[in-house]
């Protein structure tokens, strides 16, 4: 499902900031490396916007759910002050042995923390104490409830929260695969969650910021 037409997103695509060597090399290996896969690697306009949220937010602490080979963690490191760190969140050492590398092309290594496995044991063994700043969800869709349960009171007042691929290409609109049911019944929960605001926003396949109260 197309949201836009294939020649507005050409256009919006020129006109956000322009992906560097390091993120233009490594969409390029990714699409090489692993055809069948390179499709959950974000757009760069998305990997702008994360950027740009992080920096916003004045994030310090950042939680990444969902790593691939590491576009949307560039982003999100580059948006953390020097002093920041990023909890990554992975299950494929095979895909994060090649975001490690354009970590460190992109001099954001020191700021990231890879933590192999899954990602529920690595939140559920966070602190509780709301000190996340700002966090991103893209990974199996059918623990995304999950993923929000652990994150959204570990979130500080102000944190914020990005969901991705929250229309699962219009399927959410007429839920039936297992995957699609657990991101439609989690959009409705968010719109009654009193704890948070939320606005969903048409880009690429659909993205949800959620605020902490």
């Amino acid at each position: 499902m197309d949201i836009i037409e294939p020649a507005v997103s050409d256009y919006l695509l020129e006109h956000c900031t322009p992906a560097d060597d390091v993120l233009r090399d490594l969409a390029a290996e990714t699409r090489d490396a692993f055809p069948d896969a390179a499709g959950m690697q974000i757009s760069h306009d998305e990997g702008e916007l994360l950027t740009m949220l992080v920096r916003l937010t004045g994030a310090r602490l950042a939680v990444e759910v969902g790593v691939f080979t590491g576009y949307s963690s560039v982003c999100v490191a580059r948006g953390l002050p020097k002093d920041g760190r990023l909890i990554a969140c992975d299950v494929s050492e095979e895909f994060t042995n090649v975001a490690r590398r354009y970590w460190a092309r992109a001099g954001v290594d020191d700021l990231i923390e890879l933590n192999l496995g899954p990602a529920l044991e690595t939140l559920r063994a966070l602190d509780r104490d709301p000190v996340v700043d700002f966090a991103f969800v893209d990974a199996d869709k059918i623990s995304y409830p999950k993923y929000y349960d652990e994150l959204v009171p570990r979130l500080r007042p102000g944190g914020l929260m990005v969901i991705d691929n929250v229309l699962r290409a219009g399927r959410v609109l007429h839920p039936e695969g297992e995957w699609d049911v657990a991101v439609s019944d989690l959009n409705d929960r968010i719109v009654t969650d009193d704890r948070v605001e939320s606005v969903m926003l048409p880009v690429r396949d659909g993205v949800t910021l959620v605020r902490k109260r």
